[in-house]
């Protein structure tokens, strides 16, 4: 991996290599993404089946596009036992985790006359998109469907894209059924993405749609949000490891590739400020890779977005770090507690050495939804408020509101809205 010194140069420099890997880069795919996308909402079933027969090489029909409880029962043959047993524990934790997130609604009445609140209601119908081929992930399944779980979505819908034979990958629905799952259906790409916007004679219209997909995938939701709910239109996978001398450099190096490892697009970023480590953490890496499946991916991810920066203190490393605002941060210093109060940009911190960042992907409990390219100066992870709505409740007595209508009417004909003063006005005539 390059060694370079943190400065302004180097950071800047490095901050615009990271947005090019940004969904917004990809414009020359979204006339694409429109068509389809338009194609779906005027011609529904039968333009979702005909892109499933393009793209996915399938032919499916009405009859056969629901995945069907002995698909489900099937599936469960195929999986390890030993896979499914963890999912299960997976899935309690995250469960246990997201329960933490729930909130009531509530209600303040005052002596006054006034009565204030907020009343939460889940989304009536959530829709989760799982990849297929060698991107099926049931983790992903896990992390997407749970915490609408948590959150009390009554109808939760996945879509998936089949393979040739018309078969859904077995994790994915072994892991769908352990989540709750109500209904599966058989379809991918920027295509299931609109009909689960609009809706086709198959598949229902949802109010949220959540879960990772290829650039054609992200740009979908890019363009269906406003009509529906969106979690975010993610990049690709990073990791960003802030460490000191005190840190072992077969972990970092370690926990650098496990990110590397995704695809060509990913980025991993050791930030230090110690030298010895650095070089040695470049060895490390260039070992390991050796010895890992996928050799070709890593090498060209590292050799696009992989980098070590040398930082003077650890005060310049975390400024960097909260500028870079990475989907994953790392932590391994003499007192990572102490660091981590400096941390303001992050989708997720793990601390300590013992806190490996595929701990968050596969079973602690936090959601690994994260955001991505920088947006965690703004986003956060997936959870469970993602799939509540918060409705504001007024009611004012006659006394409470004679108090105050001067006051408002004076509001509304300043702003020239005099039928608004007018709606008070008439009640106290």
């Amino acid at each position: 991996m390059r060694i370079v010194e943190l400065n302004e140069k180097t950071k800047d420099g490095l901050m615009r290599n990271l947005l090019k890997r940004s969904p917004e880069s990809y414009g020359e795919y979204e006339e694409t993404v429109n068509g389809i996308i338009k194609e779906i909402r005027e011609k529904g079933d039968e333009a979702l089946f005909g892109y499933t027969r393009k793209f996915d090489r399938c032919e499916i029909t009405a009859e056969t596009i629901r995945v069907t409880k002995e698909e489900i029962k099937e599936a469960y043959e195929l999986v390890d036992p030993e896979l499914i047993a963890v999912m299960k524990k997976s899935a309690a934790n995250i469960t246990e985790f997201h329960s933490h997130q729930l909130r009531n609604s509530w209600i303040v009445p005052k002596e006054d006359g006034t009565i204030l609140g907020q009343k939460i209601t889940p989304v009536a119908v959530s829709g989760v998109y799982v990849p297929g081929g060698k991107a099926a992930y049931p983790s992903s399944v896990l992390m997407n469907v749970l915490p609408a779980k948590v959150a009390g979505v009554p109808r939760i819908i996945m879509t998936t894209p089949p393979g040739a034979d018309g078969r859904v990958n077995p994790g994915t629905l072994v892991a769908a059924d352990i989540a709750g799952v109500d209904e599966i259906y058989k379809a991918g790409g920027a295509q299931a993405i609109a009909a689960m916007a609009f809706g086709t004679e198959s598949i229902p219209r949802v109010d949220k749609i959540t879960g990772p997909g290829n650039i054609f995938v992200a740009l979908a939701k890019k363009a269906c949000f406003g009509f529906v709910s969106i979690d975010s239109v993610a990049g690709p996978s990073e990791i960003l490891v802030l460490a000191d001398e005190t840190a072992n450099p077969r972990y970092v190096a370690a926990d650098l590739l496990s990110q590397a490892e995704h695809d060509e697009l990913a980025s991993a970023i050791l930030i230090t400020t110690s030298r010895e480590l650095a070089e040695k953490v470049s060895d490390e890496v260039a070992g390991f890779t050796q010895q890992l499946s996928r050799k070709e991916i890593i090498e060209k991810s590292l050799e696009n977005y992989g980098y070590i920066l040398l930082a003077e203190t650890m005060d310049e490393a975390v400024g960097a770090a909260n500028e870079i605002a990475s989907e994953h941060l790392e932590i391994l210093t003499a007192n990572p507690f102490e660091t981590m109060t400096k941390i303001k940009n992050a989708g997720a911190i793990f601390l300590g050495e013992y806190s490996s960042e595929p701990l968050g992907d596969y079973f602690a409990g936090p959601n690994h939804i994260l955001p991505t390219n920088g947006t965690a100066r703004f986003f956060s992870p997936l959870n469970v408020d993602d799939f509540l709505k918060k409705t504001s409740i007024i009611s004012y007595s006659e006394d409470a509101l004679s108090r105050v209508h001067k006051d408002i009417e004076l509001f509304a004909e300043k702003e020239g809205l005099t039928a608004h003063a007018n709606s008070v006005k008439v009640r106290f005539e």
